[in-house]
C-alpha cells in the first residue's frame, strides 16, 4: 500500500470510484506539475446525501461533513490522472462553494470540513490557500462543492 492509502485506512476512509461528470468536462486535468480537479459534489455511491440550502434545510455541521466527502471525490479524481496520491507534494488551493440561505454567513466553517481532512491526510503538505464562497444554488441542488489544485512530483 501507499503512504496516503495507509493514512486513509488509519482515518477509516477509502477513496470512492471517480464520480462520473454530470456535464461536458473531465474530473481532473494535469498542467505541468499541477493537477486541477473539477468541482466535486458530495456524491456517496452515486447519490447526493442531501440537497438544499445550508442554513435552512441542511445544517452547517452536515454540510461540513459533505465538504469532506467532496475532498475524497476530488482526491479520487486527482489519483485517476497522476496514478498515486503519494506523488502529491502540496495541496495548493481549495475552493469551496456553499449553497447558502441568504442569511447564512458560516461558509468558512463549512469548508473547514475540507481543509481539516486535507491536513489529516497530508500533514504539512495539506496546508493550503482557500476560498469559501456562498452561492445561490449548486448543480443538482447540492449543498456544497469543492475543487482542488494539487502540486505533484
Amino acid at each position: 500500500m501507499s503512504r496516503i492509502a495507509d493514512r486513509l485506512t488509519e482515518l477509516g476512509l477509502t477513496l470512492p470510484a471517480v464520480a462520473a461528470p454530470v456535464a461536458a468536462y473531465v474530473p481532473a486535468v494535469v498542467q505541468g506539475n499541477l493537477v486541477y480537479t473539477s468541482g466535486q459534489l458530495p456524491f456517496v455511491d452515486g447519490a447526493l446525501p442531501a440537497t438544499g440550502k445550508v442554513g435552512t434545510s441542511v445544517p452547517a455541521e452536515d454540510a461540513q461533513a459533505y465538504a469532506a466527502t467532496c475532498v475524497l471525490n476530488a482526491l479520487a479524481a486527482a489519483e485517476s490522472v497522476i496514478g498515486s496520491l503519494d506523488r502529491v507534494t502540496q495541496v495548493v488551493k481549495v475552493t469551496g462553494f456553499v449553497a447558502s440561505d441568504p442569511s447564512f454567513t458560516g461558509q468558512p466553517g463549512v469548508i473547514n470540513g475540507a481543509s481539516v481532512l486535507l491536513g489529516e491526510i497530508f500533514g504539512e503538505s495539506g496546508v493550503h490557500a482557500r476560498s469559501a464562497v456562498g452561492v445561490a444554488v449548486l448543480p443538482l441542488d447540492a449543498p456544497v462543492e469543492v475543487e482542488l489544485v494539487l502540486a505533484f512530483a
